[in-house]
């Protein structure tokens, strides 16, 4: 493994060498500020696409493409704020609609689950037994999902400093009923406790969303969690390859979500569009008078084009805004 020997830059050297690699940067001192805003590396993530590269045989002959060093003629810093702007525009309203979508799952898991019982999500019966079931690791036995779930969620309840969780344990032994207890979890830790269910419980919350599965619904919401993950810690996330895509319907599944079966590229099928379009879906029962996707599509209208990037660079599709999933309600 290689050492790491570059030295520390300070900003005047790290202006000079986005120079000497061809930036463009008529103002320096607006390059200084950006830099003590942003630092080199977030910086140069956005420069990224901006980069030369060229075409070369490996040992099989196949013709592969490595990134230079240099930026393409016309790469300019001005150009890389306008797009560190945008996406962190797109970061709060991925922020705000998922906000949306997390409270309103908490609710429907706890309504659903409390049916049952107020301790409905302790009961083994109402999971499935892969969630449930004893697993082994080199012959030891390990603890299994469910266990593991509630212990991660006792933790959380030990944290929380909010009043109503102190209530629970001065008054109750720290012993929450399902639809108080969701109200302290992550959307993560809803997600797993969503995947267990039993069939038939998981497919009366999904069907509230229009969801036509629990495999749908679950794949939903992890690539959901995954997003927020990105946008909370203000990674970029525009032309992010979603390491977490959501599962596409087809059209007779969701006919409002078909056309993303259609894509024909992989941005188009790993692309940030794909989860944008499922927030839009959910967004549609759970407040469709919150505008969300009219912000949405306003946004992406101004998004910074160049010889460079395009929208498409979020993997939306030719027509991507007459979809009937972006009309108003």
């Amino acid at each position: 493994m290689a050492e790491y020997t570059k030295a520390w830059l300070s900003l005047d050297e790290q202006v000079s060498k986005l120079a000497s690699r061809g930036v463009e940067m008529p103002d320096l001192d607006k390059c200084r500020q950006l830099l003590e805003a942003v630092g080199y590396y977030r910086l140069t993530g956005y420069l990224y696409p901006m980069r030369e590269s060229e075409r070369y045989p490996d040992d099989d002959g196949r013709f592969r493409v490595r990134i230079l060093n240099g930026y393409r003629a016309g790469t300019s810093l001005d150009y890389a704020a306008e797009l560190i702007d945008f996406d962190r525009r797109l970061r709060m309203l991925v922020l705000e609609g998922i906000e949306r979508i997390e409270v309103s799952f908490r609710m429907q898991l706890g309504y659903v689950l409390g049916k049952r019982s107020a301790f409905a999500h302790l009961d083994s019966s109402n999971f499935v037994s892969a969630f449930t079931s004893e697993r082994t690791v080199d012959g030891d036995i390990k603890t299994n999902s469910h266990q593991l779930w509630i212990q991660r969620v006792k933790a959380r309840q030990a944290e929380s400093d909010e009043a109503f969780v102190a209530h629970f344990r001065e008054k109750y032994d720290g012993e929450m009923p399902i639809w108080a207890l969701t109200e302290i979890l992550e959307l993560g830790q809803l997600g797993r406790l969503y995947s267990g269910l039993q069939n038939s419980i998981a497919t009366e919350i999904a069907t509230s969303y229009g969801a036509p599965s629990k495999r749908m619904m679950s794949s939903w919401l992890s690539s959901l969690n995954y997003v927020r993950n990105v946008s909370a810690h203000h990674a970029r996330l525009f032309n992010r390859k979603l390491v977490v895509a959501p599962a596409r319907p087809t059209s007779e599944q969701v006919p409002l979500l078909g056309h993303l079966k259609e894509a024909t590229s992989a941005k188009q099928v790993f692309g940030v569009y794909n989860a944008l379009a499922v927030m839009a879906y959910l967004l549609r029962s759970i407040d469709p008078d919150s505008g969300w996707s009219d912000r949405i599509v306003a946004l992406i209208r101004t998004f910074p084009s160049s010889e460079f990037l395009g929208e498409e660079s979020l993997g939306v599709p030719v027509g991507w805004s007459d979809q009937v999933l972006w009309s108003i309600l």
